[in-house]
């Protein structure tokens, strides 16, 4: 064998060699990846089978909520599963808050690993309806707990399904009202939608059926003088607690003006803060939408006024 030939076999025995020492470092890195999979793979499936099973430990209740307090919340959600986190249906928590009076709309979401947060917006109140209800700032009607509002509302009495009704005529009328400083306190609609208001100062106005915002706007122009007289009429008479009791508009080109004489007119106050409150807690018959009226002695003494 020639030295050529030997040195050929020697470079041949060479790579071999190098080729087996090369395919078993490969397998053995891939045997050693392929277990890290493995064992990462089974690290996972436990953590998460164990998550599984971990309850929800934390609730979050957030939102809008002037009437809703967070124990309405709770109580209210105490009966559903807590247990595990990843079986809590989100759709039933939202279901159960929506049964609490005040609430109106809510949204709940799952945080992991054990959090559950509630967003609630309540109810926002505008009037009083026919004494047990409220209607909200869309004019749909709904009952909740009075005693939670602690700040001035208006009363609307009405027929069923005049609610909108009420409720849009009571913010056209109460606009123009507000330019002499009055508001409505109390605004009723018959069955023949004839129509009713009661100022902050104690003056009711009948508008009848037809005509509201033209009526409203001729008392506008004619308060002024009526307060006049009423004044020229104090001194005349000498009778400091004389009051205007109510203007009748449903005339075309007039109206009339009801006087009356209260015996005390602070316990006329104190009796309409009691009326308010009786009211609250009184059922109105809806057939006849009968409201509560303050016990005092009056004298309605009327006369008309063209215009």
């Amino acid at each position: 064998m020639t030295k050529k030939q030997q040195d050929s076999t020697k470079n041949t025995i060479a790579q071999g060699q190098e080729s087996t020492l090369s395919f078993g470092l490969g397998l053995v890195f891939f045997v050693t990846v392929l277990f890290s999979l493995i064992t990462i793979s089974w690290w996972l499936t436990q953590h998460f089978i164990g998550q599984e099973s971990a309850p929800v430990t934390s609730i979050v209740v957030s939102g809008e909520m002037p009437y809703s307090q967070r124990s309405d919340i709770i109580n209210v959600i105490d009966q559903i599963d807590m247990g595990n986190f990843f079986q809590v249906d989100v759709n039933e928590v939202q279901n159960h808050v929506l049964t609490l009076p005040w609430v109106y709309s809510v949204a709940v979401r799952k945080q992991w690993p054990n959090e559950l947060k509630i967003y609630v917006v309540d109810q926002n109140p505008v009037a009083v309806w026919n004494g047990d209800f409220l209607i909200n700032q869309l004019g749909q009607v709904f009952q909740a707990d009075i005693e939670r509002i602690n700040h001035y509302l208006p009363y609307f009495f009405g027929p069923e399904g005049s609610e909108m009704l009420a409720l849009e005529n009571y913010r056209d009328l109460n606009a123009l009202l507000e330019y002499k400083t009055l508001k409505i306190d109390e605004l009723v609609l018959s069955e023949r939608f004839s129509w009713l208001l009661t100022l902050n100062d104690g003056v009711t106005l009948n508008l009848g059926r037809e005509e509201r915002v033209e009526r409203v706007q001729r008392f506008m122009d004619i308060y002024p003088i009526i307060k006049t007289q009423l004044k020229a009429k104090i001194i005349m008479e000498k009778q400091r607690n004389q009051a205007v009791d109510y203007i009748d508009l449903r005339y075309d080109t007039g109206l009339a003006v009801g006087w009356k004489t209260v015996e005390n007119i602070t316990r006329k106050k104190a009796q309409n803060k009691t009326q308010n409150e009786l009211l609250k807690k009184s059922q109105v018959n809806n057939s006849n939408h009968l409201k509560l009226v303050p016990q005092m002695s009056t004298i309605s003494k009327e006369f008309k006024l063209n215009v």
